[in-house]
């Protein structure tokens, strides 16, 4: 069995955290990752997009296909070049991939650079070492998953790049994301979707408030309700949550508020939809006794098909694949790995969720994603490269 070479891997993962790839503005890590696939003849291209109507974001990934040309399992790997902008509170420089204590700290080295890196690299590795194989490898990195769409992925599924495949791995720091040590895999995750609740009451002067409505006030009242709301139990992703992002509203000077709304970020587990939201919206807004008019809008997707939430997902813990994972990484880990489910979203969501491939997200070690400081633990990341890499060759050996 070849072994992933560190200093190449940790080479690479520096290379992609120097380039600052904010979402919105990954061209230049993209075009970077496309010209080092194609110079290790890893078979890559460019999949352009544009989405026109709320943020005219011309969006391009980079995708390609390792293909046998002979009967077998299609793999699947999806990982983001985009991070979050750059937050204040940096003690270290956020994107000279600085090493120290055997860390490499910088903007997106764990969430989900270095997850990148190992993808690259173990498709590079494959390509230069393995000829006679079967079945075939699908991977895509994509822009705009930090965003407010995950518009890479989306576009991707839309325009049939990606329907089905046998397994999906996405290297997102699955041991970093549950604050445990690697190896970890996050066995599914908890969906979501983003709602506004607006009120509509009456204005009159603020010496006489009886005779208003304060929409305010209603707003107060709906968000105070909504947190008592008894949430559904899942056996694998315990239970929903919301959180109260914004509450806006306000009047003329001296007047009772006539308008306001409330902006809910609301996670789901299975069984639940949009219309149990809407239902328990209605509900709250009964237990509240509001008297001003309200209306629930859900924030919308641009893009044809989606209703702009992210499906909850688990997959079967008997599935043959996440077999032959688990069975690699304790090959190379000499350990097992312990097994988490997601307590938030991203693309995975898309392709556990909304297409139903059998989904796993497994990845590094490391703290600080989305915040100052970010680091990611270098030998976890070897680790996930080497484990993944005896995973594509046994499984896609030809029997």
């Amino acid at each position: 069995m070849n072994e992933i070479k560190k200093e190449e891997l940790y080479d690479l993962l520096a290379s992609l955290i120097r380039i600052p790839s904010p979402y919105f503005e990954e061209e230049k890590i993209m075009e970077y990752a496309f010209e080092w696939l194609r110079d290790r003849n890893v078979p890559a291209q460019i999949h352009r997009y544009h989405e026109k109507e709320i943020t005219d974001f011309k969006g391009m990934n980079v995708i390609g296909e390792i293909d046998s040309k002979k009967e077998g399992p299609v793999i699947y790997f999806n990982g983001h070049l985009d991070s979050v902008r750059l937050c204040s509170g940096w003690t270290v420089p956020p994107y000279d991939a600085m090493i120290k204590d055997g860390n490499m700290y910088g903007l997106g080295a764990l969430d989900m650079k270095s997850g990148c890196a190992v993808i690259m690299q173990v498709l590079a590795e494959f390509v230069k070492n393995i000829s006679d194989f079967r079945g075939k490898i699908v991977y895509h990195l994509v822009s705009d998953e930090e965003g407010p769409f995950g518009l890479g992925t989306t576009y991707l599924i839309n325009d049939r790049k990606i329907d089905t495949a046998d397994f999906a791995i996405i290297t997102e720091p699955s041991a970093g994301f549950a604050g445990v040590e690697s190896p970890s895999l996050s066995l599914g995750a908890r969906g979501g979707y983003n709602y506004k609740v607006k009120l509509y009451g009456k204005s009159s002067h603020a010496a006489a408030p009886e005779l208003g409505v304060n929409a305010l006030l209603d707003a107060a009242k709906l968000a105070c309700e909504l947190e008592k709301n008894e949430m559904k139990n899942d056996d694998r992703l315990i239970r929903g949550s919301h959180c109260l992002i914004s509450m806006n509203g306000g009047g003329q000077a001296c007047s009772v508020p006539d308008y306001a709304e409330i902006e809910i970020f609301r996670h789901t587990v299975r069984g639940e939809s949009i219309e149990t939201i809407k239902d328990e919206i209605k509900k709250a807004a009964e237990r509240a006794e509001l008297s001003s008019r309200f209306e629930i809008e859900l924030r919308s997707s641009p893009a044809e098909g989606f209703d702009g939430g992210f499906e909850p997902y688990v997959i079967d813990e008997e599935n043959e694949y996440l077999g032959n994972l688990r069975d690699s990484i304790n090959k190379v880990c000499e350990r097992d790995a312990g097994v988490t489910y997601f307590s938030s979203i991203g693309d995975f969501n898309h392709i556990g969720g909304k297409l139903g491939i059998p989904t796993v997200i497994f990845g590094p070690e490391g703290k600080n994603y989305h915040a100052a400081d970010e680091y990611v633990k270098l030998e976890s990341v070897w680790e996930s490269a080497q484990s993944i890499y005896d995973f594509l060759v046994s499984t896609l050996s030809v029997k």
